[in-house]
């Protein structure tokens, strides 16, 4: 389990995260109160099927589904995880990005990890959904911005739990290269489409690098 380590001086409210975290939840929610029997349509509905976008069916539509699919979830493994890894990484980057670069490198990189995962997988006739690869994109960022940062893992060791430093860029870059292997193999690890985490996260990195000159002068106007 990763633990954030606060090295910077807070200066914002993170609320595009927090708002993030809840339409995700919603969306979540929104599809489960629903008859189980009616859920497998609905995901259909707002998510992304790579056979439908590619194949031009109602163009307007699906381009409107990259997004929509962003806030659809399958399960709460799916939902927790996603949550936990956004509300980590995210909070930080927001701070340095601001509330609109935040929600654009969010939205725009998770489109784009969208459209990357329906491509590898063009045929596919079920729906991409879920934000795995926005909170990628973010992860990028955070680690264009926080290369020396330092996250706390807490480690079971039989009936004790271990707190220790590891560098994000560790961390990180071990993430890099499971989500890497596992595209290498394929779908034999099921049903998540791994090429959306990877084209998340190297859009999320090259967005930050790109912006971070405008962000220091920004910052240094700031003082």
């Amino acid at each position: 389990m990763f633990v954030r380590l606060e090295q910077r001086r807070r200066s914002r409210f993170p609320w595009i995260t927090l708002l993030l975290v809840a339409m995700c939840v919603g969306g979540f929610i929104l599809v489960n109160i629903h008859p189980a029997g009616m859920r497998p349509q609905l995901i259909r509905e707002w998510g992304l099927v790579p056979m439908q976008l590619l194949g031009g069916h109602r163009p307007v539509q699906q381009m409107l589904r990259l997004l929509s699919a962003l806030f659809v979830h399958v399960n709460w493994l799916h939902l927790v995880g996603n949550m936990l890894f956004l509300l980590i990484f995210g909070i930080p980057t927001e701070r340095v990005l601001g509330r609109g670069l935040y929600l654009l490198v969010f939205v725009i990189g998770g489109a784009a990890a969208n459209l990357a995962g329906a491509l590898s997988v063009p045929m596919a006739a079920t729906a991409i959904v879920g934000c795995s690869g926005a909170v990628s994109a973010i992860m990028g960022a955070y680690l264009a911005f926080f290369p020396r940062a330092e996250l706390g893992v807490v480690l079971p060791l039989g009936f004790y739990f271990e707190f220790v430093r590891v560098p994000a860029l560790l961390l990180i870059g071990l993430w890099v290269l499971v989500q890497l292997v596992f595209t290498w193999v394929g779908p034999s690890f099921g049903a998540v489409v791994w090429w959306t985490h990877i084209a998340g996260f190297v859009f999320g990195l090259l967005a930050a690098i790109f912006m971070r000159p405008a962000l220091a002068r920004r910052q240094r106007r700031g003082r």
